[in-house]
Formats: C-alpha cells, structure tokens, sequence
C-alpha cells in the first residue's frame, strides 16, 4: 500500500472518506451542494457516527465519485487508527485504486495523521500467495491512501515511527499464516534472514548439535520425534549505550504442535501451524526496532521445534535434564511449549546476563478459556514491569490482563521422582504454566510471561486486521521499549 500525505485533496479519481465525530463533521460542511444529499443519507442511514459505523453515497455532481462518512469515537490515536483501518477494509476489494482520507478540521496534529495512516496500512495486509483461483471481485484493487489535513511533519512521523511497525508486523503475520510444511524450524530462520537483510540486526543460529553440546535436554526432548532439525534463532539490536545490558524476549517457536504422543484431536488440529506465535512476535518486534533505530539494547531468541509422534518421539513418564540442570518429569507432551521456552530462557541469561526478561507464547488453551480473544494474560514477577506492559499494551492496542502467581500453585508442579512435572492438575492451567517458566529464571531477573494463544490468530476481523493472523505481540513490545528503554 503507498501511503502520501497532503494539505489538500489531490486532483483526479478517487474515494473519499470524510470522519464524522458523533454530529462533528466539518468536511462534510465543506462539500458544497452535496452537502445537501450526503446529510440526507446520513440521516436516512440513521447514522449518528458510531465508532467504525459507514454510510456509503455517491456525489452525482462529482463525476459519481465514491463518499464514505465513517464514524470516530474515543482516543485520538485510536480513533486514528480505526479511521484509516475501517476505510481501507470497506475499500480493499471494492474496485478503487486511491482513497483520500480527509481529516480537515478535526485538529488532527501529525500524530494522529500518521495514525490514520498506519491504521490503513496494518489493514491492508493480506496473503494470497496460494489463492490462486480468486475471481476479479476478491482481488485487491486498492493500491494507495492519501492522508489529507494532517498538517506538517505527518509524514516523516509515519516513515520514522509507524512504517517499520508495520513491517514488523507484516512479518509476524507471514510467518503465522504460513503453513508448516512452508514454515519449519529451518525455514524459519530462512525467511527472517531474508527479511532482515540490511536492518541492522545480528543474527545467530544454534543447530541441534550445539544445543545437545549445551544440555538442552527440555527443547530437543520436543523435538525428536521430528524429521525436522530444531533451531535456536537469536537476533541481536545495539542501539543503545555500548556494553549496556539488552533486554531480553524468549519466543515459542513451536512450528506445528500435534501434541506429539499426547497426541491433540484432529478437529482444528491445522490451526496448531501457529504455535510459533510468539517466536513470530519476537522476530516482527526486532525488525522493527531496527528499522526504526530504537535507541535500545534489545536481544530476541526463538526456540524453534516441531511437536511430532514418531517411535523417536518423547513419552508420557520421560523425565529430561534442561540446559539450568534442573529436571523435569514430562507428564503431557502436549506440554511442550515450557519445555523449549526454559532452555531458550537459560540460554538467554547465561549469554546475555539481563535484567528484563520477557516471554511470548501460544502456552494454554486454558488462558483463552479464561480471557476469550479480547486479552493476552500477563504473569510477572515484578509489579513494576508488569504495569509498564501493561501500560504498552494499553497504549498500543494489543491488550494485557494480569494474571497471579503463588506458592500454592508452584506446588501443584512438584514431581516424585524429578525437580518438576510439565504439568499440573487440569484447574489453573495457564498459572501453573507460569509458574514452571518462572523456577528458570535467574535471581534479580524481572520476569514477565505473556501467555497469548488467544490472540496470535482472529476467526474475525477488526479495524487493524482481517481474519488470520494478527500480529499480535508486536506493537506491545516496540512501544514497550519506546516507553521504558528510550523514554
């Protein structure tokens, strides 16, 4: 999508979009003897400008020029954001070429111009890679916004702040959408090599020859009953003080889960390819801050396995040895994404020594019983860090809610013949998940564990996304390093 910015509407054919705050409206004030017809549809279409509500009209004194007024309420960065997001969903497919989005008059500064922009932006994401029989009328036919009235600086505002945020996130999604005989460990690391080139970002790969050598007994316990080699994919961001500390993001990486021999029920069991929703949160997240320059010291590592049954594969009753030494009696090899995150964690600390330490997962469908799709719940160990989430997920969109830790829960883990059991009883399943990650981390460590499997992937769409995969992860981080490492 070409995104411009402007003073005034440009010449030629396009759409226009016109915002209406409630009753406020004011470049519908200004369309002249069209004014007349457009407030009569309005009214007709009982339109009283709801967030996200559209009523469609055509000027017939405009050549039958295309009109949406669509409703804005709330935040001006939100409101923002659904403007341009709403539009382009209503326009993607619709046989325009350009829309304009006219935000005269409602004192937009060049923030929220840019918003606007990034909200169209975010939306117009869409893979048909493999949809090779989609008749004229499902193809995309947008191919450019213009953002008009957004006064001076939009546009660098947009390039400098939100544009790599949506590159980021666009590489989440195509990871996540990416089917798992495309997207595997291997291919993994292949595709955001290639995606990074140019960046900035150092990048590491561990093959499972030195990850045997370092004791990572917990993540190649998952892996072998997969023909496919597990990888630990590590991307490094110096952009802050040299010698500084990074701070840390561990993603699961879990390529396709079929359970292995706990085997999952066929019924969804396609939708586990995306499993490596966090991992693919962590490489979207360290793309972006790279192309934006983040004046931040920032490290990102991917555990990256397959979950298959084989006669190779881990049994019910194993017990395996991870990298900290600590062992673990692994009860449910469907449990096996805490598995690969407390080596990759391990892993983390010893190399990189941090003090903030952050976890992405598609952990537990008992975090999605317990919030739906609306949230992704937080565990910590550190108030503080947990509010400055959940300050960043406030602010950028991608919602946290805190969940508890305790002693009692910790207990629910204990083994009889091991350190810990890979899990607990069925009640509190997502906490005591929490609580098997937070026996790996290291004394004087903030720890946050954000347990997100209800929200890597969407059945329906919002203003910012369509159905499939949403990105989810992405913007919490870089706007937690905006706020906390560069603020």
């Amino acid at each position: 999508m070409q995104i411009r910015f402007a003073d005034s509407r440009p010449a030629g054919d396009f759409a226009l979009v016109l915002p209406s705050a409630g009753g406020n409206r004011p470049a519908v004030q200004g369309l002249g003897e069209a004014r007349d017809s457009v407030e009569a549809a309005l009214k007709r279409s009982r339109f009283e400008g709801e967030s996200g509500s559209v009523v469609e009209h055509f000027l017939a004194g405009d050549g039958g020029r295309r009109l949406l007024v669509i409703g804005i309420d709330g935040s001006a960065a939100d409101a923002a954001e659904k403007l341009g997001g709403n539009a382009v969903a209503r326009l993607l497919t619709s046989g325009e070429g350009h829309a304009v989005i006219d935000v005269s008059g409602l004192n937009h500064d060049a923030d929220a111009a840019a918003r606007v922009a990034f909200g169209a932006a975010l939306r117009s994401w869409r893979y048909d890679r493999y949809r090779t029989r989609l008749k004229d009328k499902q193809k995309p036919t947008l191919t450019s916004i213009t953002v008009v009235g957004g006064g001076k600086g939009a546009e660098k505002r947009y390039e400098d702040r939100y544009a790599p945020v949506v590159a980021g996130v666009s590489l989440t999604r195509e990871l996540v959408t990416e089917p798992a005989n495309i997207i595997y460990p291997e291919t993994f690391v292949d595709r955001v090599r290639e995606s990074i080139e140019g960046s900035g970002l150092e990048m590491q790969v561990l093959d499972q020859a030195e990850m045997a050598k370092l004791g990572m007994g917990a993540l190649l316990g998952v892996a072998q009953g997969s023909v496919r080699e597990p990888k630990l994919l590590v991307l490094k961001w110096n952009g802050g003080k040299a010698g500084e500390v990074p701070i840390a993001f561990i993603g699961k990486g879990v390529t396709f889960d079929t359970g292995g021999i706990s085997i999952k029920p066929a019924l969804g069991m396609e939708s586990m390819k995306w499993d490596m929703g966090g991992a693919g949160a962590v490489a979207g997240a360290m793309k972006a801050l790279a192309l934006r320059k983040a004046k931040a010291n920032v490290v990102g590592v991917c555990g990256l396995v397959e979950n298959m049954p084989d006669g190779n594969a881990q049994r019910p009753g194993d017990v395996v040895t991870t990298m900290s030494g600590q062992t673990v009696e692994v009860i449910n090899t469907d449990a096996e994404g805490r598995l690969v995150l407390s080596d990759a964690m391990t892993w983390t600390q010893k190399n990189f020594k941090p003090k903030v330490m952050i976890d992405l997962a598609t952990l537990t469908g008992a975090m999605v019983i317990s919030l739906g799709h609306e949230y992704a719940g937080i565990f910590s160990n550190d108030d503080k860090l947990a509010a400055d989430l959940i300050k960043a997920a406030d602010e950028s969109g991608d919602k946290l809610w805190r969940q508890p830790l305790a002693e009692a829960y910790d207990r629910m883990i204990d083994s009889p013949i091991a350190d810990m059991k890979n899990v607990g009883p069925r009640e509190a399943g997502s906490i005591t998940a929490a609580q098997f990650l937070k026996r790996f981390v290291d004394d004087g460590v903030a720890w946050a564990h954000l347990d997100i499997a209800g929200m890597a992937w969407s059945d329906k769409a919002s203003a910012t996304y369509d159905k499939g995969a949403t990105g989810y992860g992405v913007r919490l981080l870089d706007q937690f390093i905006a706020d906390t490492a560069e603020g």
